[in-house]
């Protein structure tokens, strides 16, 4: 039996999940809010709690799943493998580049499964897309982008009008301080046609701010991303407009093919093809005509994997996280993608406040180099 512990109450949203693998249990709970960390430990039926992380660590657990506020993550990671345990960590992985190093050096000296948890890659669609590019409907790939359009600036200050951590660490900073959910699936399926693809060096401008002067985070950020053969990726952040949430918004463009994710108010998702054009003007098809291309693990998911949340990829997610445990596979995310898609908030919010300077991303998996 593979024990867990969950550190930080957003963790919870990967119970369901571990529930539907039948030689894994949910042992440990915590938070260092008593009263919830009671009150959800009784609602999960998980039998030990704990308000200290390495109070957790010592119990008889094999695994941690590490929710708590992104600035903790490394530590807590750091711990959780010099301590035996394997980790599959929310987004992102770290917050300075010297957490990133330090976290793949660890992970290396001891051997533990690292995995992030960037759910966004384990949606339906991008996986669907991710196969139609493994079966060369886009040609040669060389751009995307990813959005991610979140208001949350009242996650400035918690219920009871104290400042919160968000304040600091995300809307206190500059840069696109959250750059995976964006990135991760662009990446995923520029990695799925070259599998050793990765990121040269990007630059990043904001807007300043017009919504709230208080905040230090522009209202918006563009980041443009290098790859392998000047393959480019645009990356927009903005969680201050004033505006309606779209989690999903991707573009993939290759020689063959395009594909554009719904923009909303009844937008579908959609893709083209050069050889449906037949010399004429390229038309635009529902990307629904390619169902066939979702995964059959997704196509016969059961009801309790769905309910895990996102159609299932919140099972799947930890499904692969287990399987990486157990030797079957390598993790879907491990941690030099982790260090790198993260090291983007870094170095982004360095070039941002050097009017775009390009900066070069390290090799966080051939000799770990940083060059201002």
């Amino acid at each position: 039996m593979i024990k867990v512990g969950i550190a930080g109450v957003r963790g919870l949203s990967a119970v369901r999940g571990f529930s539907c693998i039948e030689d894994v249990s949910v042992e440990a709970f915590c938070d260092i809010n008593e009263q919830l960390l009671i009150a959800k430990a009784k609602e999960h039926n998980i039998s030990k709690t704990y308000r200290v992380f390495d109070d957790m660590l010592a119990a008889d657990i094999d695994a941690v799943v590490i929710a708590t506020p992104m600035q903790c993550h490394v530590e807590q990671a750091l711990k959780a493998m010099n301590a035996g345990k394997h980790v599959l960590s929310e987004v992102t992985a770290g917050v300075t580049m010297d957490e990133l190093f330090w976290l793949c050096d660890v992970c290396e000296k001891t051997g533990a499964v690292y995995m992030l948890a960037e759910n966004y890659c384990y949606t339906s669609q991008v996986m669907q897309i991710k196969a139609m590019v493994e079966a060369g409907l886009f040609g040669e790939l060389y751009f995307g982008e990813g959005e991610y359009l979140h208001d949350i600036k009242n996650l400035a200050r918690y219920p009871d009008g104290t400042t919160s951590w968000r304040s600091y660490w995300q809307l206190g900073t500059r840069g696109c301080f959250y750059p995976t959910h964006s990135l991760g699936p662009v990446m995923t399926w520029f990695k799925a046609a070259y599998p050793d693809e990765r990121i040269l060096e990007l630059s990043c401008y904001g807007t300043g701010s017009h919504v709230d002067k208080n905040l230090r985070q522009d209202d918006t950020t563009l980041t443009l991303i290098r790859l392998s053969n000047d393959r480019l990726v645009k990356i927009r952040v903005d969680c201050i407009s004033p505006r309606p949430h779209n989690m999903f918004g991707y573009s993939l463009q290759g020689a063959a093919g395009v594909f554009e994710s719904a923009r909303g108010l009844g937008d579908a998702a959609k893709v083209s093809f050069a050889r449906d054009s037949g010399g004429r003007s390229q038309q635009w098809r529902p990307l629904t005509d390619f169902d066939e291309y979702i995964p059959r693990r997704y196509q016969n998911a059961t009801p309790e994997q769905k309910q895990s949340g996102h159609n299932g990829g919140d099972f799947f997610i930890v499904q692969d996280f287990i399987d990486a445990m157990k030797g079957n596979r390598k993790p879907a995310i491990d941690v030099y993608d982790a260090c790198e898609w993260s090291a983007v908030a870094v170095l982004s919010g360095i070039s941002c406040q050097n009017n775009g300077r390009a900066m070069k991303m390290p090799d966080f998996k051939n000799g770990r180099t940083f060059e201002l």
